[in-house]
C-alpha cells in the first residue's frame, strides 16, 4: 500500500484558552492556567474572552498543532486518557507583551511530547480536555498509521558460567603466570 508524504503529516490551527485567577499567596498575584482550546480558531494575542468578577479567559495564541506518523503511540496514550486531553505548552514571553509573562508555543496530541517539555522544567505544561471534533480528528490520523507490534519476550544470550580460566586474564594478552598473583617486591634491599 502507497501512501504519499502529504498523509504522514496533518496540521491544524488551535487556540488556547488562559483562564486567570486571583493568586492565593501574597507573592502570586495571579495564577495563570490553560483550561481549553479551540479547533480552528484564528490568530489572537491575548484577547479577553469572559470576565466573571476577578476570573477572567484569554484567547492567549493560536499555534498550529501537528500530527506525525512516528508519534501515534504518544496520541494514543492521550486519548486514552481518563479524561481524553490535550496539552498546551507555554514559555516565558521574551518580548514582554503578554499580560501573564508567558506565551503559547506548543499545543499537542502527543503526551510524549508533552512529559519532555515537562521535564525542562521551564514551562507551563497543562491538560486540557479535548473537543469531541478534534479527538475524531485525530483518532483518524491514528487508524490511518497505528500498527500495533505484537510484543516479543527477548531471550537472553546462552553463557557459560562455568567457564575455567586458569588465572588468566585477558586472553588477547600473553601472560607467561597467573595475573592474579601479589606483585614482585620492587623495593630494593636496603643496604646498612
Amino acid at each position: 500500500m502507497s501512501r504519499n508524504i502529504e498523509s504522514w503529516k496533518r496540521e491544524l490551527q488551535i487556540g488556547a484558552v488562559v483562564r486567570r485567577s486571583p493568586g492565593v499567596t501574597q507573592w502570586a498575584r495571579y495564577i495563570w492556567k490553560p483550561v481549553a482550546v479551540i479547533p480552528g480558531a484564528p490568530e489572537a494575542f491575548w484577547k479577553e474572552l469572559v470576565r466573571e468578577g476577578e476570573v477572567v479567559d484569554y484567547h492567549a495564541g493560536t499555534v498550529a498543532m501537528e500530527l506525525f506518523r512516528a508519534d501515534v503511540e504518544g496520541y494514543l496514550v492521550s486519548l486514552n486518557m481518563a479524561a481524553p486531553s490535550v496539552w498546551v505548552v507555554m514559555d516565558k514571553d521574551q518580548s514582554s507583551r503578554s499580560p501573564s509573562g508567558w506565551v503559547v508555543s506548543t499545543i499537542t496530541a502527543s503526551a510524549h511530547e508533552a512529559l519532555d517539555a515537562l521535564d525542562s522544567g521551564e514551562s507551563i505544561v497543562e491538560a486540557v480536555p479535548i473537543p469531541e471534533s478534534l479527538a475524531a480528528w485525530i483518532k483518524e490520523f491514528i487508524d490511518m498509521h497505528y500498527i500495533e507490534e505484537p510484543f516479543k519476550k527477548r531471550r537472553r544470550d546462552e553463557i557459560s558460567v562455568d567457564g575455567i580460566e586458569d588465572g588468566k586474564g585477558d586472553a588477547r594478552i600473553r601472560q607467561d603466570s597467573d595475573v592474579y598473583r601479589p606483585p614482585p617486591n620492587s623495593k630494593k634491599p636496603r643496604v646498612h
